[in-house]
């Protein structure tokens, strides 16, 4: 074979060669992934792979996003990508389980009224065509879940939202939610009765009521849901510390001093209940329920009060807490996008253990110098004047009013089951039999991961703490925290330990260092400057208007002026126009050494590569001089 044929038969020999390796990897490797951000962006999490490997059926995901008009927002336009490329992780992990997508409603078109049928939300871009950006997620049977809107500020928590999207689909039964309270609102046969969060359970779960002389819990419920419990007996304790170790999921709202607790005969307060507590399950689970109701000066709650002669007045009262997000844990689920306070009614301290089992997480907190109240005092109508009085700031810090607690459990009976509480009546006694012999064997340690939320008061569901009772809107999250629990509880033990995964935006922090900096040099002349400026031109208003009077037909507005006021209005004039040449200098200052970093960092970016290649050419250049001197 001569030369040439040769080179052209090796030519075509090796791109056959480089075409089929490709081929070859792309179907090999198309799950292989190498995620070097920082945070792990691409990585899905356990919680996610369980939930994708465990799928029954296929599901199918249509991501909606009109991309013409998000690219004319930058953080929306960057988010899409950050969403597009968390769903392919989906799809590969999925495999054929997983269905995905694009479609881009442009209007009056196909895709439009697909996503306006789905319930996705259409923002309004100031006259332009409307954004879409969201997510459909159906399966075999055509259940339907949306995520309406994907917002950026939302990132935290988007793996979350997709997976139990997913999980939902797969399972589209809503979850059972065991609920069992002693409060009137909680307790009532219809989710219509009670409370307006009773009523907004109803559309979410499948709510069981659980009397308080129970035998045996329900069976195959997924949440246990305790608000103000009742005392129990040892056998019922046994109960929830078995449901516990077995399914391991639980909210308890307890409160040192419920005021919305009910006596128990007509217009009896006297015998109320005031106080629940988690009794047994303090050491095991390693909370307690301190024995004084926490009152804040920090976060007290604004309210009206009687002043006297038929008047009211707004005060804040130390009693009842306004916790702001500020206050609560962005890095969970159940409080991360809470944008409004939780109100609270005489909450309780709770003290949390180091040595118990599991991990305890607090949720929600208090300022830094609560005080503690006598629960007595503080159950009763008690005034702000009052609670002040009694006020002694705590040194001990800010005190825990929710937790989660996760990990898991022993359990808080040691020895196995009590005997079984065998009631007077004739029915009760057998089913208390029937209960006992059919029980199953008693566990010591968990079978699954617990995950527990306390919250230190029950007052807090009542509608009058969080709800404008004419109109129904809500101006706190308390029914959000409360929805958002059962939500993440219900979600699977797959989507128990997915928490919140940091967000893909990157601080700029020496930017925001620089801006703070500026700003506090320049804040307090720009604020004084302004307010000159203000001042001047409100004077300058008075004199123009007392001119004008006299001057309007000869077009000189200073006629009626004197000679002392002409010159004030010259002087202002100028004075005004000095003023906000100087407020721009200062935001040219202001900005001056932002500016500053980023033409550095242009020229940098520009002229480095050259320098360095420029450089290293000039070290070859030089060595091989050397070589040939030699």
């Amino acid at each position: 074979m001569s030369p040439r044929r040769f080179l052209i038969s090796a030519t075509v020999l090796l791109v056959a060669i480089f075409a089929a390796a490709n081929l070859l990897a792309h179907s090999w490797f198309a799950g292989a992934r190498a995620d070097f951000t920082e945070n792990q962006l691409y990585t899905l999490s356990d919680g996610t792979k369980s939930t994708l490997s465990n799928l029954s059926e296929p599901i199918d995901l249509t991501f909606v996003y009109t991309r013409s008009v998000g690219q004319d927002f930058p953080a929306v336009r960057a988010y899409a990508v950050r969403v597009r490329e968390l769903l392919d992780a989906y799809q590969t992990l999925g495999g054929v389980d997983i269905r995905l997508r694009e479609i881009d409603p442009a209007p009056f078109s196909e895709a439009e009224d697909e996503a306006l049928a789905a319930g996705l939300v259409a923002v309004d871009t100031n006259g332009g065509d409307p954004l879409y950006f969201g997510l459909i997620g159906r399966n075999a049977v055509d259940d339907e879940r949306v995520i309406p809107f994907l917002a950026p500020e939302q990132e935290t928590s988007l793996e979350y939202d997709i997976t139990r999207m997913i999980a939902r689909l797969d399972r589209p039964e809503p979850a059972r939610i065991g609920l069992l309270s002693t409060l009137p609102g909680m307790s009532a046969l219809t989710d219509e009765a009670g409370y307006s969060l009773r009523r907004e359970m109803g559309k979410s779960f499948t709510v069981e009521l659980i009397e308080e002389n129970f035998v045996e819990l329900p069976a195959e419920i997924d949440v246990l849901m305790l608000v103000h419990p009742p005392e129990f007996t040892p056998w019922q304790l046994w109960q929830i510390d078995q449901f516990i170790l077995r399914t391991g999921r639980a909210l308890i709202l307890l409160d040192p001093a419920a005021k919305t607790a009910q006596g128990t005969g007509p217009f009896n307060m006297t015998n109320r209940q005031i106080r629940s507590d988690l009794d047994l399950f303090a050491p095991v689970w390693g909370v307690r329920l301190a024995e004084d109701a926490v009152a804040d000066t920090e976060t007290a709650l604004s309210i009206e009060a009687d002043a006297g002669e038929g008047r009211t007045t707004v005060l804040q009262h130390p009693l009842f807490l306004a916790v702001p997000p500020g206050l609560m844990s962005r890095d969970s689920i159940v409080t991360a996008d809470l944008g409004r306070t939780v109100n609270l009614g005489a909450p309780g301290r709770l003290i949390l253990a180091d040595n118990a089992p599991g991990t305890r997480e607090v949720l929600m907190q208090t300022g830094p110098a609560p005080s503690a109240i006598s629960a007595d005092r503080a159950a009763v109508e008690i005034s702000a004047g009052d609670t002040v009085g009694l006020y002694q700031a705590s040194d001990i810090g800010p005190a825990p009013l929710a937790v989660r607690v996760s990990g898991p459990l022993i359990s808080a009976f040691p020895d196995g089951a009590p005997p079984p509480d065998i009631p007077d009546d004739p029915i009760y006694a057998e089913l208390a039999r029937a209960a006992a012999a059919e029980a199953p064997p008693h566990m010591s340690t968990s079978a699954v991961d617990a995950d527990l939320i306390i919250l230190s008061d029950a007052d807090m569901l009542d509608d009058g703490l969080y709800l404008d009772l004419q109109s129904g809107i809500p101006f706190a999250d308390n029914a959000t925290f409360i929805l958002n629990a059962l939500d993440s509880l219900s979600g699977g033990s797959e989507l128990m330990s997915l928490r919140a995964r940091a967000p893909g935006r990157r601080p700029m922090e020496t930017v925001d260092r620089m801006r703070e900096e500026a700003q506090s040099r320049f804040f307090s002349e720009q604020a004084r400057l302004e307010a000159r400026l203000a001042t001047s031109q409100q004077r300058l208003e008075e004199l123009q208007t007392v001119g004008a009077t006299g001057g309007f037909f000869d077009g000189d507005i200073s006629a009626e002026l004197s000679a002392g006021e002409r010159e004030e209005l010259a002087r202002l004039r100028e004075d005004i126009v000095s003023t906000r040449s100087r407020l721009r200098q200062i935001e040219r200052d202001f900005r001056s050494d932002i500016d500053r970093l980023e033409l550095n960092l242009r020229l940098f970016t520009i002229l480095t590569g050259p320098f360095l290649i420029g450089g290293l050419g000039l070290l070859l250049f030089a060595r091989n001089r050397r070589r040939s001197a030699t």
